[in-house]
């Protein structure tokens, strides 16, 4: 085992301060049995701790840093537009600039407001839904997270699958949660019942999900269920919500919803359109957007809304992925790291899949295939727990949960790629044999 005593002390001081010594649960690895990383810098695909170890990130700062650590055009951006200050609580000028790109990349925005977190997006899009259309009920799928307010946090998925096996939390008044249908994902004829009910039909406000689930491991909705969806929502006067917090700008330039050929009425984003700056946003219909305050009853605020040091981080990382070929050459590091895993399992049977759109995926141990959140909870996270101990060992970082999804950038160099993908499939060799 390496020495880690720097991040040892170091984390024994933070839990003396911090609960569990972190700030979001996942990073603790409390369920991977072992110290967390405490992290010193970073640039363009490697992580450096406070003891010196390098590691391969596929974290990524959980699917934000599309461009890899440290990017040089985004931190020459930011630091000149520092030293026209931090913050001021006004508006600028950059904003409107990032948010223009936004609506030419996003065929369903019109129009969006910035917030700082996606937590913040999904709630906020959530009140602007039952503002617009005047309806209580809100309904999220089984295993999609949404962030942590209090009306998403039920059957959700994410780092609180870590916390609860029903994936909820303490704190919640069950008042809050009724107002919350959750539905099995990718369950046509479970949601059809429940849309065609007559207590429900006339009362729902909104239906919410990831087209992408990434906080259960990659899982796709089907298109099938997308597009029952679409319809569905359509008949029923209520309004359809895709949350790309992680998709949008990862899968494609225009989100997961042009893969699906869908155009939802509101959106959510956040990661990439930050670019590694603490910045989410929601958008969609003018008519829609139109009920938040100034305009409409709505209301909706933020000190650091539209903070001009994350919107130029922001515009910097939509330019960058603009760039030629800039989606071909990120699906070639990922095929070239995926495709020879793909191969072996299939090859020698192992029972593990890989689940992947564009450059996010997930390796499941002990399942062929994951459809819902079910299927997920039924893969192997004791040998999963093992496989992280191991890579971590050799200067590898993946995400620290067999139930999130692993990311690829376009600072991933070739040779790392080789160097983790060749210890992924002798662990699995060995693990299998």
């Amino acid at each position: 085992m390496s020495n880690r005593s720097r991040s040892e002390q170091i984390y024994q001081k933070l839990c003396e301060v911090i609960p569990g010594g972190v700030n979001s649960p996942v990073r603790s690895c409390s369920s991977m049995g072992q110290l967390p990383m405490v992290i010193d810098h970073a640039y363009q695909d490697t992580l450096v701790d406070v003891d010196g170890k390098k590691y391969i990130d596929f974290c990524g700062s959980w699917g934000a840093l599309i461009h890899g650590h440290a990017h040089p055009v985004i931190l020459k951006a930011v630091q000149e537009r520092m030293q026209k200050g931090t913050s001021f609580g006004i508006t600028t000028s950059i904003e409107g600039e990032l948010a223009q790109e936004v609506v030419k990349l996003i065929d369903s925005i019109e129009k969006v407001r910035f917030v700082s977190s996606g937590t913040e997006a999904t709630m906020s899009v959530a009140r602007l839904a039952r503002g617009y259309t005047g309806k209580e009920l809100l309904v999220k799928f089984i295993g999609n997270y949404h962030g942590h307010a209090d009306f998403f946090l039920v059957q959700a998925g994410s780092g609180v699958l870590e916390v609860s096996p029903t994936a909820s939390s303490a704190g919640i008044p069950s008042e809050i949660v009724k107002h919350t249908l959750c539905l099995p994902y990718n369950d046509i004829e479970a949601c059809r019942k429940v849309f065609q009910h007559p207590n429900y039909r006339k009362r729902i406000a909104a239906v919410i999900l990831e087209p992408i689930a990434g906080n259960m491991g990659v899982v796709p909705a089907t298109k099938e269920f997308m597009q029952f969806l679409r319809q569905e929502t359509q008949e029923m006067g209520a309004l359809l919500i895709l949350d790309e917090v992680i998709t949008g700008f990862r899968v494609s330039q225009k989100g997961a919803q042009h893969l699906y050929s869908v155009k939802p009425d509101l959106t959510c984003l956040g990661k990439i359109v930050g670019g590694g700056f603490p910045a989410a946003a929601f958008g969609g219909r003018k008519d829609i957007m139109n009920h938040l305050a100034p305009l409409g009853p709505v209301y909706q605020a933020g000190t650091l809304s539209g903070n001009p040091l994350a919107m130029e981080a922001g515009l910097q990382s939509l330019k960058l992925l603009q760039q030629p070929q800039f989606y071909e050459n990120l699906q070639h590091k990922t095929d070239f790291f995926i495709k020879p895993i793909e191969e072996q399992i299939l090859q020698k049977k192992w029972p593990a899949c890989i689940q992947q759109v564009g450059s996010m995926f997930t390796l499941f141990f002990g399942k062929k295939e994951v459809t819902n959140l079910k299927e997920a909870l039924e893969a192997d996270s004791a040998l999963f727990a093992r496989f992280f101990r191991d890579m971590f060992e050799q200067g590898i970082y993946v995400p620290p949960s067999q139930h999130e999804a692993w990311f690829i950038s376009q600072a991933h160099e070739e040779k790392n790629l080789e160097k983790a993908r060749n210890a992924v499939l002798k662990f699995m060799e060995e693990a299998y044999s």
